[in-house]
């Protein structure tokens, strides 16, 4: 079965992959694996336990349909090359990426914002945080944006971004996806439901 990967390590923003998640796992397509630097268990923002099923350098892309980074200070703190690697790497491979909030600084990093439609929390935060950050033509000011494979969102768009993974990975119709979103972003529950 295709793995849906998450990485979790100590401070991820824990509610910014749930609504995606979610939805991967009860549509019975995917394996969902949580991804960590070690089998450690880390503390989230919310102070929840997590432990790795398996660590990075276990990845293996040739299984993967898609990996995401949630958002957390870490990003804002230091470049990761490890995880730049694994991006460029499932980049090459036509996997589906997903960054959300200050994760979508190690997505720059990377050098996989070119010719790439992205967004971020704003495009002056990307600039501040990634000093040769050279893709402002290219960044959008919506909640969530994908291209190329590639799905980015800024810290409030949770929502949005999980309505990009539903539409990307095929997980409902897109009349289902688009009541799901209504249900989740605007609180409207269609009649067939009440």
């Amino acid at each position: 079965m295709p793995k849906a990967y998450l990485l979790v390590f100590d401070g991820l923003a824990d509610w910014e992959p749930a609504h995606a998640f979610c939805e991967i796992r009860k549509s019975g397509k995917f394996e969902v694996v949580t991804v960590g630097f070690s089998r450690d268990p880390v503390i989230s923002m919310a102070g929840l336990c997590i432990i790795p099923s398996v660590t990075l350098d276990q990845v293996d892309p040739a299984n993967a349909a898609f990996f995401m980074l949630p958002g957390g200070t870490m990003w804002e703190e230091r470049p990761n090359e490890p995880v730049q690697d694994m991006l460029r790497c499932f980049h090459d491979q036509d996997v589906l990426i997903g960054a959300i909030c200050a994760a979508t600084l190690e997505i720059a990093r990377s050098g996989l914002t070119g010719q790439v439609r992205h967004t971020s929390n704003s495009k002056s935060y990307l600039k501040a945080k990634v000093p040769d950050y050279q893709d402002e033509a290219y960044y959008v000011d919506e909640p969530a944006v994908t291209d190329q494979n590639i799905i980015t969102a800024s810290g409030l768009g949770s929502v949005e971004f999980a309505r990009e993974v539903i539409r990307e990975l095929k997980l409902y119709s897109d009349a289902d996806a688009a009541i799901w979103f209504d249900m989740f972003k605007r609180g409207l529950v269609p009649a067939s439901l009440r």
